[in-house]
């Protein structure tokens, strides 16, 4: 979809330096969780444009992304001010590490990444799959919605950055038959990758995205 202006439905709080921003989903939009969208926005009389990944577990009405906050960036800190009926602009979906119904999943997380994560292991546990869900933040978000999630089934735990991710995969029945997911930044994906295959997985059949 080419960019077209969409209305803020809602700009929620959901922990420490991160929003969940919803938006109404235009009538040309499809997607799956774990894609990701290019938000445009006019800051200071200059367009800026930054991509961010659908955290939501369907887009039929209206779509979710949870977005980190930088204080000192040029566009996050402004994404927190909106208000229901502001408009920005979206274009996308983009990438490769989505959801496309895989019975089981393994989703492994590293700060702003439980976004996706979590948009996923929804998905999953509605269409009646398996979901583990690994995250490591020392600031934690999305914490309601991931205690719903173990409420309803999932595998969740949550680590802090000074635990190692790979005893948290030992728990996960046939790595091999599972798809994984890697949502984080550079430092989280290599340790991600050592996990994985220490755990008697496959990396390179990892669906990853990188957050820079």
């Amino acid at each position: 979809m080419d960019e077209t202006s969409v209305r803020v439905q809602a700009v929620r709080d959901v922990g420490p330096d991160a929003i969940a921003l919803d938006v109404e989903t235009p009538a040309t939009f499809d997607a799956t969780p774990g894609q990701f969208v290019k938000v445009v926005l006019t800051v200071d009389g200059e367009e800026q444009s930054r991509f961010y990944t659908i955290s939501s577990p369907t887009v039929e009405d209206s779509f979710e992304m949870t977005i980190g906050i930088d204080p000192e960036g040029e566009m996050s800190p402004q994404l927190r001010e909106l208000a229901a009926g502001d408009e920005l602009v979206i274009a996308g979906p983009y990438g490769n590490a989505y959801y496309e119904g895989e019975p089981r999943v393994c989703l492994l997380a590293g700060g702003p990444g439980i976004g996706p994560a979590v948009g996923i292991a929804e998905r999953v546990l509605a269409d009646g799959g398996e979901a583990t869900v690994v995250y490591q933040d020392d600031d934690p978000i999305h914490e309601a919605r991931l205690a719903a999630l173990e409420d309803n089934g999932a595998t969740v735990t949550v680590l802090d950055s000074a635990t190692p991710l790979g005893p948290a995969l030992d728990g996960v029945e046939d790595i091999e038959a599972t798809q994984v997911f890697v949502y984080g930044f550079a430092d989280f994906l290599d340790d991600a990758t050592e996990a994985i295959e220490a755990a008697g997985g496959e990396p390179d059949g990892a669906k990853v995205e990188n957050f820079g």
